[in-house]
């Protein structure tokens, strides 16, 4: 599934979202602590922190479901947050005995909180904790650079030492100094596993990076392991590396560690099979039963072939009001592109908001015709794009506490191509992200002008879904490789990600001012691409800086996506001056003079990327990439920093989750209640004591 990031629009201060992955897009959004957030007695933000917002969604219709389909999501819920423990050890290996010991230290925490000379070191710890959760480790989620504790080493050893060691994540044999030498490193050292995820140009990229996909592998053995394996002229190509660890065995020889129910991640595996084996019985459809059964058979015994089965009946099960994805399903955390992370959502179908994206998705072979790429890279037959608005229940792993907010899956190529694929919104997460970010300061601070600001504010919510819409379901399902080229994981490596994304961002920005949309009903007025260049251009050529560090340049395949594209139309729309950057009141500022060259020039880059993919130019990848998407201006990142400091914004969100809670009655399920928690750390500590399932280290 392609991950989408957030649309320009709310990122750069307007109204709406968007992120993209596999093919999932995944929000972004800048945060307002002023920002009107009731609906009813519904309070939609619960708490600020660090970087940090903590949101709440609701889960509109659930209570008008029938019995049997809550009793499926039920289900679909339980599996989702059986693999919980997964995506922590994925993301480093001593993630898991750090997660335990903040566990197991939170509530003597909590007690120094109220007072006395430990209450700064207790707030300090609080926070670090709330971080670890957030991120699902100790590096941060975006960035992925690791995130140092603002209390000192002695106070968490006093924690650690005042602590009952039965409480804590000891090995066998290991006193307490002991694991108190061993963990301190691990989490204050910052030389210590300093990156989750490197992709800086030059270097032994898995050497460098702290992901628990490899150990005792270099870069160069990786790609060597994989290309022998690969046959290139296969029309139908497993996902290699998908579900498994690449390790040295005791030989020195190469073997992947394999993620199934008899192997890597087997206790939290069996228990996600428990709950879909449950889910078999309530299911809605024969399509959905064949889909779930497959999916069964895949975690039991770890095929690539059977987990593209799964896939293709995934896709086939088109009437079913319920849906989930729940697998290692994006390999954005792989520096190699071959490894993908655990993650789970939990829906089912907003039939009235979904006439919107299936308006659009219905004419995928229209856009795809009507597209700047070259012919011999166009699909002369798109075929099963299924679109829709989904309502979110549950999200899980991956996909948790930071959510997608747009999602188009299976991500094989073939498969799309063959077979279709499903393509969503999120949209009660959409609507929790609006309402959070309803009056947010960035785009005071940072649109130029009073039309800028008037635009984003009425067209900018709706610019941002039809973005959202457009991405996944025409963007990420254009164009095809060339026969024999091979996946671009294998052609473009560790740029794949970024220009992908940038492919798809380009379709939809083409297509937004196109009178096709008018035509289809899907809006009524130019001005919403208006709306959406001018928080795209806002976006990716300044506020995204908010997420960087001082001196940092940018690595995240999104913010280089979106600043490859924003600068390459920049720079090459200069001697037209389609785009200028201003100062106004010594203040720096987007300007957008002429949109229609604008649209042209993102028709441009979009027929590069389709070359550049369609053909597998590493070359090219790599230049656009690091000339555009890469080097941050300094001066500029300063200033933008600066301007941004005094909002009081958080610049990055996410959620607190929803509880499903069944009516038994002589041990089956006979109803099922929604409840909306409150407190983050206590839903964390309640995941932590009810779906714990894997050793600390496997």
């Amino acid at each position: 599934m392609k991950r989408l990031a957030l649309p320009a629009a709310l990122l750069l201060g307007s109204l709406s979202l968007m992120q993209c992955s596999g093919n999932k897009t995944d929000a972004e959004g800048t945060a307002t602590t002023t920002a009107s957030t009731d609906t009813g007695d519904f309070k939609v933000v619960s708490e600020q922190f660090a970087d940090l917002r903590m949101l709440r969604y609701q889960v509109p219709g659930f209570e008008a479901l029938p019995a049997k389909q809550k009793e499926l999501l039920y289900y679909l819920y339980e599996a989702g947050l059986s693999g919980r423990d997964i995506i922590y050890d994925q993301n480093y290996k001593h993630n898991l005995r750090v997660r335990r010991t903040l566990e197991a230290l939170y509530p003597a925490n909590q007690q120094n909180l109220n007072g006395g000379d430990k209450a700064d070191e207790a707030k300090k710890f609080d926070v670090y904790a709330k971080r670890v959760w957030f991120s699902n480790g100790i590096h941060h989620h975006y960035s992925t650079r690791k995130m140092l504790p603002d209390c000192s080493p002695d106070y968490f050893a006093g924690l650690v030492r005042a602590a009952d060691a039965k409480t804590l994540p000891l090995q066998p044999n290991e006193t307490v100094d002991q694991f108190l030498a061993a963990i301190t490193p691990i989490i204050f050292d910052p030389k210590v596993a300093a990156k989750q995820v490197n992709q800086e140009a030059g270097a032994d990229l898995l050497k460098t990076s702290a992901t628990n996909f490899y150990e005792g592998v270099s870069q160069a053995e990786a790609e060597a392991f994989y290309a022998k394996r690969i046959d290139k002229n296969d029309q139908q190509p497993i996902s290699y590396g998908l579900n498994s660890k690449l390790v040295k065995n005791s030989a020195g020889q190469l073997e992947e560690r394999v993620w199934s129910a008899q192997g890597m991640y087997g206790p939290a595996i069996k228990k996600i099979i428990f709950w879909l084996e449950k889910a078999l019985a309530v299911t809605e459809t024969a399509e959905q039963k064949e889909a779930l059964s497959k999916l069964i058979s895949y975690y039991k015994t770890g095929s690539l072939k059977t987990w593209d089965e799964y896939n293709i009946a995934w896709v086939k099960d088109t009437q079913s009001l319920v849906d989930v994805v729940n697998g290692f399903i994006e390999v954005y955390d792989d520096p190699l592109g071959y490894r993908a992370s655990y993650e789970s959502v939990v829906s089912f179908k907003d039939l009235e908001a979904t006439k919107r994206i299936k308006a659009i998705g219905d004419q995928a072979q229209w856009f795809e015709d009507n597209s700047t790429i070259l012919p011999q890279h166009k699909k002369k037959n798109v075929v099963g794009i299924t679109a829709k608005v989904i309502t979110t229940v549950i999200e899980a792993g991956d996909a948790a506490p930071a959510t997608p907010i747009g999602i188009n899956l299976p991500n094989a190529t073939w498969i799309r191509a063959k077979h279709g694929s499903k393509s969503v919104n999120l949209g009660n997460i959409v609507e929790a992200y609006d309402l959070a970010n309803a009056s947010s300061g960035m785009l005071d601070e940072f649109a130029l002008t009073d039309a800028e600001r008037t635009r984003a504010r009425q067209y900018g919510a709706l610019a941002g879904k039809l973005h959202t819409d457009m991405h996944e379901v025409i963007g990420h399902a254009s164009g095809q490789i060339n026969p024999g080229v091979g996946t671009t994981k294998e052609t473009l490596k560790s740029y794949a990600s970024a220009i992908e994304e940038g492919r798809a961002d380009l379709v939809a920005l083409y297509y937004l001012p196109d009178p096709k949309l008018q035509e289809i009903g899907v809006t009524k007025s130019a001005d919403v691409a208006k709306a959406e260049y001018d928080g795209y251009l806002r976006g990716g050529l300044m506020t995204q800086l908010t997420r960087l560090q001082p001196g940092e340049n940018v690595e995240e395949a999104h913010m280089r996506n979106r600043q490859m594209v924003a600068k390459w139309v920049y720079e090459k729309g200069k001697k037209d001056n389609v785009v200028e950057m201003v100062k106004q009141n010594g203040k720096t500022y987007v300007r957008i003079n002429d949109y229609d060259k604008l649209r042209g020039l993102f028709g441009q880059l979009l027929k590069e990327l389709q070359r550049v993919t369609s053909e597998g130019d590493y070359t090219a990848a790599k230049n656009l990439i690091e000339t555009y998407g890469v080097q941050v201006d300094q001066a500029l990142h300063k200033e933008v920093l600066e301007r941004y400091k005094k909002l009081n914004i958080a610049p990055y969100q996410g959620f607190i989750q929803p509880r499903l809670v069944p009516t038994m009655n002589d041990g089956k399920v006979t109803d099922v209640k929604l409840e909306y928690p409150t407190d983050f750390a206590k839903q964390m500590l309640e995941y932590g004591q009810k779906y714990s399932l894997l050793p600390n280290y496997n």
